[in-house]
């Protein structure tokens, strides 16, 4: 173990400002509060917070955070408080213990409730990075991290130790990588691969040692002669450095791209920088003209950047004693973007847009820390992590992670896990606490939403919601809560008048008009009513064209004027223009023509004129005698008094009462039936045709429509043919 006055030299060698009375307080402190605690390898516990706190050193941190390493666990694993270690050691460091203390509450619950881990592993990142407001909090756990997998072996229960370090490899490894601390993400990684994948990560280790003493000195070799080339070439100031990949990267790289050891061609990596844009195409240059170039490798990054901005050129070559090794060419100012993390997809796979703000100056910052670790408390104090600041990261009550805006309520978590739970949302706990639904969320909060099928969203949530898809839910409740009250109302109004009228109402009696009204439904005009956009009497008139308003008529039966209707021929004048006076004339029983017909006339040997319509398709036979055809047509000066028949084709339900309503109609709207025939019957329709005595087609056409408008009438037509 690191000995008391050994930690306090450390962190003095490299910040002689450090609080030295504190980190002698809390390495006191921590001892005595985790007492006789042991780990499982037998070692006192203190051994773990005093060697997270030497991690720290190496990385150069500032003294508060070394003595947040010292006391990291004492609130959750000892008798002490939050409050003790405030009155003790100030507000900073509480805060700082406090972060790291619920980072390692988020962890057990994600651990033991999540049960596709590799599902959720990306928002658990988030989370952690969304609870880590102070760097510090984020850079502790790492290095506690680091410290438990240097141990993981003396756990005795294997499937423990794969869990932890599965979760070590899909979380803090990248989380490692993100802010740029590319030491610890290879450790943890290697870590971890050697706990899931011993014999693999062993086999590769075993080949890359073998290749060491096959080669002897080869990386060393290649770098000299890379060097010596581009400065015969007029690079002398190129900056050549070669490493060797890690165990965990080669095998991820096999597994991706299905490829054996042999066949890899970047176990050897070389980076070239130089001065200018310029001189990267002009090394190119130059290793291309001395080495054979391994085809399909060659990406150039820097006239096409990537998505996040990276920019390089990568080549493959078969280079120095015929190796196959991977060059990077770039500038010192491309691979200060690379190392700050672009190149590790840091901003780029949170969805961020590339910018100059406060991102990648709080990197920069970092980086700065450390690498160079002066005064870094006045680092510090700027590098709060705003990468996840507009977000909160809550759980569902079995371990789920769902992320919302900042100032999120529990109405948008309910809608975020469904939208049927939002909209039946009757109340919410928040960490155990009933809370009000316009409670704002925090980081790690863990919510559970009750619901009641008798529940539908409120107006008011609108007002404290955040989420666009709550809003947009509670807003379209709200517009069909509003609509379907106006087309009750507005097919109240309709049932009214269509009673007062002396009709039966039904949907399909306004189905027919509703594109007059430029309706896109029954429901859309029913709503314009209700809503006022449109009279029912506008509607009710639409319905029956020929109808007359109960106010205008005397009585609201039809009077049967049989004499009128009968009165003798000869005292009508004749309907028909273009007839010679005293001419025998009888109307088509295939077409039934009706004034406002357009007709024609045939003439008929021993029956005189045959008035027919126009589109009848008797007419056919008269194709080859046009002698016989006469140009007719109706007089519309002529009085209207004479009745014609109309026939049509009527489909009706065979239920009772039926016949009788088909009846009313016709009668209702002016018409006398003359002849019915059934034509085809079976349990549910009647087929039959019905001859009317009309005034003219449009009276015709008015009786139609209104038949077409009763519920029994399941379909009519004009009879053609018939």
């Amino acid at each position: 173990m690191i000995r008391q006055y050994e930690l306090v030299e450390r962190v003095k060698a490299y910040d002689p400002s450090a609080d030295e009375d504190a980190l002698n307080r809390a390495y006191v402190f921590s001892m005595r509060a985790h007492g006789s605690q042991t780990r499982a390898n037998g070692d006192p516990y203190f051994s773990h917070p005093l060697e997270v706190a030497g991690i720290l050193t190496q990385m150069k941190l500032d003294s508060a955070s070394i003595v947040t390493a010292l006391l990291h666990d004492t609130v959750e694993d000892t008798v002490a408080t939050l409050e003790d270690v405030q009155r003790l050691f100030g507000a900073d460091i509480a805060r700082l213990v406090d972060g790291v203390t619920k980072l390692s509450r988020i962890e057990l619950q994600n651990i033991e409730t999540q049960t596709d881990q590799a599902k959720q592993a990306e928002n658990f990142r988030k989370l952690v990075l969304a609870m880590s407001e102070d760097i510090r909090v984020l850079l502790v756990k790492l290095a506690d991290r680091v410290h438990n997998m240097r141990t993981l072996s003396y756990l005795r229960d294997p499937e423990k130790r794969k869990r932890i370090a599965r979760e070590t490899l899909e979380i803090y490894a990248p989380l490692a990588e993100r802010i740029g601390i590319h030491k610890m993400k290879d450790e943890l990684e290697d870590l971890s691969f050697a706990e899931l994948n011993p014999d693999a990560r062993d086999s590769i280790l075993a080949r890359l040692a073998f290749l060491r003493t096959s080669e002897g000195g080869l990386v060393g070799r290649v770098l000299d002669e890379l060097r010596h080339t581009l400065a015969e070439h007029g690079l002398p100031d190129a900056t050549v450095t070669g490493r060797e990949k890690t165990a965990y990267s080669i095998w991820r790289k096999m597994q991706r791209k299905n490829v054996a050891f042999e066949q890899l061609s970047d176990i050897m990596a070389f980076r070239v920088m130089v001065d200018s844009v310029e001189q990267c195409y002009q090394a190119l240059g130059v290793i291309h003209a001395r080495y054979p170039v391994v085809p399909g490798r060659f990406k150039d990054y820097i006239s096409t950047p990537k998505p996040n901005g990276y920019r390089s050129i990568h080549t493959s070559v078969i280079g120095p004693e015929r190796q196959r090794i991977e060059v990077q060419i770039r500038t010192s100012d491309m691979h200060e973007v690379a190392e700050l993390g672009v190149a590790a997809h840091w901003a780029y796979k949170q969805n961020h847009q590339r910018t100059e703000g406060r991102q990648y100056r709080w990197l920069r910052e970092l980086l700065d820390i450390l690498e160079h670790a002066q005064k870094p408390e006045e680092f510090l104090e700027h590098t709060k992590l705003e990468l996840f600041q507009d977000q909160v990261f809550c759980f569902t009550p079995k371990g789920d992670l769902i992320a919302l805006p900042r100032g999120a309520t529990p109405v948008d978590f309910a809608y975020a896990v469904h939208s049927q739970i939002g909209d039946t949302c009757v109340g919410a706990k928040v960490n155990g606490r009933m809370l009000p639904l316009r409670s704002q969320l925090q980081n790690g909060d863990q919510v559970e939403i009750f619901t009641s099928k008798a529940q539908t969203p409120s107006p008011t949530w609108e007002r404290f919601v955040v989420t666009g898809k709550a809003r947009a839910r509670i807003r379209r409740f709200i517009r069909t809560q509003q609509r379907s009250q106006y087309i009750d109302l507005g097919k109240a109004l309709l049932q009214k008048l269509f009673r007062q009228e002396g009709y039966e109402f039904s949907d399909k009696a306004v189905e027919g008009v509703v594109k007059i009204f430029q309706a896109s439904s029954v429901d859309d005009l029913f709503a314009s009513v209700g809503a006022g956009l449109q009279s029912a009497r506008e509607v009710f008139n639409a319905v029956f064209p020929g109808h007359k308003p109960a106010s205008e008529r005397d009585d609201k039966v039809v009077p049967i004027n049989r004499s009128a209707r009968h009165k003798h021929k000869k005292d009508i004048p004749l309907p028909i223009r273009g007839l010679i006076p005293g001419m025998a004339v009888h109307y088509a029983g295939c077409c039934h023509p009706l004034p406002g017909d357009r007709i024609v006339g045939i003439v008929t040997t021993g029956k005189g004129v045959t008035i027919h319509t126009i589109d009848c398709e008797t007419l056919e036979s008269f194709s080859d005698t046009p002698e016989r055809w006469i140009d007719v047509g109706w007089d519309s000066g002529g009085e209207a008094a004479e009745e014609h028949v109309g026939r049509i084709n009527v489909i009706i339900a065979n239920e009772a009462g039926s016949l009788g309503t088909l009846s009313t109609v016709i009668g209702k709207n002016g018409g006398n039936i003359t002849n019915l025939k059934i034509t085809s019957r079976n349990t549910d329709f009647f087929e039959m045709l019905i001859d009317i005595d009309v005034k003219d087609v449009k009276h015709l056409t008015n009786i139609i429509a209104a038949l077409r408008a009763t519920p029994v009438i399941n379909s009519v037509d004009r009879a053609r043919g018939r």
